[in-house]
């Protein structure tokens, strides 16, 4: 008789190996590879038995081609980041922390679409019937006719959803708790996690059903997160925001029918996520405009402008090797930043500890912040108070030159609907639009700017 054959699989990654061994070499990680069978796990030698393979059609590629159907949720900021609402058919992974707030949002969503006459089934893995019955009366969708379920066998779950007729949602909250009987592993590992996946995303593109996967995130790694399963599905939406901080950020990073760098921004409430409109007004609510080393960023999210305030601490620092400290931004970005104020610009760093901080909790990936975390660390170290009234945005070069971003235009008109009158920025390209009553004071250089904020503020000219 045939030994069983065995492999190891990195629970981060997934890289297989033939061997068990401390860390993966794919990932990095420690103690994250799981012994499983060869004949059920990720590559698995093919049946001993070829089968015959049937010919497919093959279609030109230019032809006729059809708008993707959507079913608006009723949420406004979760269909803007869906590109309109989910499409039938489409599988949408939701990854986020634990406790960040993933059940609450598709709750609500659910209960909107149960409301508009559409069937949706919540299936849990990790919950009683009781308790998702506590937090739907919470957010006041209890009555809203959600069909309900407790299960973690995926068989037992599409038994059931082939009886469920005309099922418009299908939310499995989480992924990681599913288990599948053609899989010899534990529950939440990469072989159950893919298996189970597979399976739904097979019957969500059979019926025309949308599934949402929920699927949590660990700094550990040491169980199969989402982004084992991210390649699998055709919306990847990640659900951010700090414990601290009232506001959650819901951020697509993939999206097969929509862009892919859209964000929505919910307020978290003792009556569920209530929807954020005008996100600008929530992260400048509290600035202080008179101290030194604040400056308010006019960022770009998809196509939704931003408006946040970058704040930064500068002072003298008592130890061999000053503090470099980052929140809600690249640190590699903050280390290039103060690279070229010291080496273009002549500002003196070395010996000075350095915060920097993005008011209200929120993360930046906008390039264009450069310039604003610039002008924010030169006002803290000279002591000058940046105009009230000013954004700044424009990335930064190694040689110190301040280059174009993407649609300044629209970041000025959100500025000038916010109250602000002036923009710091580079300098605008030829036949761009001005917006009425406001004032741009194109930089090109970075030390251009770092002198006029040394002499007494940007209302100074150059001496």
């Amino acid at each position: 008789m045939a030994k069983a054959r065995s492999q190891f699989i990195c629970q981060n990654c997934g890289s297989v190996y033939s061997r068990w061994s401390g860390k993966c070499d794919g990932c990095g990680e420690w103690n994250t590879l799981v012994e499983e069978n060869v004949d059920t796990g990720v590559a698995a030698a093919p049946g001993r038995r070829a089968a015959k393979g049937r010919a497919i059609e093959l279609l030109p590629l230019a032809g006729e081609i059809a708008e993707a159907p959507r079913v608006p949720t009723g949420l406004g900021e979760l269909d803007r980041v869906t590109g309109g609402g989910f499409v039938p058919g489409s599988a949408i992974l939701v990854g986020g922390d634990p406790g960040i707030g993933k059940s609450t949002l598709l709750t609500q969503a659910a209960a909107e679409l149960a409301r508009a006459g559409r069937k949706v089934v919540y299936v849990s893995g990790e919950e009683s019937p009781a308790q998702i019955r506590l937090r739907a009366q919470r957010l006041k969708a209890a009555e809203a006719g959600i069909s309900l379920a407790a299960e973690t066998n995926v068989e037992n779950i599409l038994a059931t959803l082939a009886d469920a007729a005309d099922t418009a949602l299908v939310i499995i909250d989480s992924i990681q708790t599913l288990w599948t009987d053609t899989v010899e592993s534990a529950p939440g590992t990469v072989t159950q996690v893919r298996s189970c996946a597979q399976a739904l995303i097979r019957h969500a593109k059979k019926t025309g059903t949308a599934v949402v996967l929920v699927g949590h995130v660990t700094k550990e790694g040491q169980i199969a997160g989402p982004r084992v399963v991210e390649h699998m599905v055709d919306a990847v939406l990640y659900f951010e925001g700090e414990r601290g901080h009232h506001f959650r950020i819901l951020r697509a990073v993939k999206n097969r029918f929509g862009p892919a760098d859209e964000i929505g921004v919910f307020e978290m409430t003792g009556a569920g996520l209530s929807q954020v409109a005008n996100p600008s007004q929530l992260f400048l609510g509290e600035r202080s405009s008179s101290a030194p080393g604040a400056a308010v960023f006019a960022g770009m999210e998809g196509t939704r402008t931003v408006l946040v305030e970058i704040q930064a601490l500068v002072a003298p620092s008592a130890l061999g090797t000053p503090r470099r400290a980052v929140v809600g931004w690249d640190n590699a970005r903050l280390s290039m930043v103060l690279a070229v104020l010291e080496a273009r610009c002549g500002v003196r760093l070395g010996a000075h500890d350095v915060y920097l901080n993005v008011a209200g909790g929120y993360r930046i990936t906008d390039p264009a912040a450069d310039l604003a975390a610039a002008a924010a660390l030169v006002s803290s170290l000279s002591g000058q108070a940046l105009p009230a009234d000013a954004v700044y945005f424009g990335e930064l070069s190694l040689s110190g030159a301040v280059r174009p971003v993407i649609q300044p235009d629209q970041r000025l008109k959100e500025a000038a609907k916010l109250g602000f009158a002036s923009a710091i920025m580079p300098p605008p390209r030829e036949g761009a639009a001005s917006v009425k009553d406001f004032e741009c004071n194109p930089v090109s250089e970075l030390a251009d700017l770092v002198a006029r904020i040394a002499v007494g503020g940007l209302d100074n000219e150059e001496q």
